[in-house]
């Protein structure tokens, strides 16, 4: 659904969100559908979007309405400043933008895995983008980071740091028209830990994870020209051996 700002359209949200409540209470779920919410004034062009998913369990939906209104809010007050800079500085304010989709990369039976990209402007000479990732676990109805099914965020990046590396200087090349040399002294030349970008789960049997994919955002494996990078790996039997023992079941090895 499209909707604004405005007080009509957050007294139906609001009363939509209690209908839906109502309904899981009677056992009588909502069908659920996705949320994209839209406003363009002269201050802000605000998106926000998540999917279906999201929609069928009501504790992850709050905390998407939470993030939502506090993103709309802190967008607002930085365009009130910024076109208050703008007139005492004498040139002209281009409206904020801000633009967050959430999507689903698996939806298992106990595992909600979802990616998100973000556009933002908000002054300077270009706009930036950022990635994130959100791992539901539905039995414990809570939120939980990748590399914490893994014994430590070490274990994480030694199981796949090598098919990453290679798989990142493939692209790097790719994109340079070069390869990619290491020992330059380039700090863009360099491999990073894929544990300090963004990681999410995805899966090709539909019943377990098996593959990896680390979204690599501008400005960390090369200059803001060559954009992000997004990198997919296998689940491999060192990946298998890194996890803690209790979340080996959700995984299966990959291609």
């Amino acid at each position: 659904m499209r909707i604004g700002f405005g007080v009509v359209a957050a007294v139906g949200l609001i009363a939509g969100l209690a209908a839906a409540d109502a309904a899981y209470a009677q056992g009588r779920p909502a069908a659920p559908g996705p949320v994209k919410v839209s406003e363009q004034t002269p201050l802000i062009h605000f998106e926000y979007a998540y999917p279906a998913a999201v929609q069928a369990i009501p504790v992850l939906r709050a905390r998407f309405e939470v993030e939502r209104f506090k993103a709309r809010a802190s967008l607002l007050n930085d365009a009130v400043a910024g076109r208050k800079d703008a007139k005492e500085g004498g040139y002209d304010f281009t409206p904020y933008y801000l633009s967050t989709t959430w999507l689903v990369v698996t939806n298992l039976p106990g595992w909600l895995s979802l990616s998100g990209a973000t556009e933002a402007f908000t002054g300077g000479a270009h706009g930036m983008q950022s990635t994130a990732a959100l791992l539901w676990d539905k039995a414990a109805q809570r939120e939980r980071a990748v590399t914490d099914l893994f014994v430590s965020k070490a274990a994480f990046s030694a199981a796949i740091r090598e098919p990453f590396c290679a798989r990142l200087d493939a692209e790097r090349a790719v994109r340079r028209g070069v390869p990619v040399d290491r020992a330059s002294g380039d700090g863009f030349d360099e491999c990073i830990d894929p544990a300090e970008s963004t990681v999410m789960l995805g899966s090709a049997d539909k019943a377990h994870f098996t593959r990896i994919g680390i979204e690599v955002d501008p400005y960390v494996a090369g200059p803001y020209a060559e954009g992000s990078y997004s990198i997919t790996v296998p689940v491999t039997p060192a990946v298998l051996r890194a996890l803690k023992p209790e979340y080996r079941a959700a995984f299966a090895i990959g291609r």
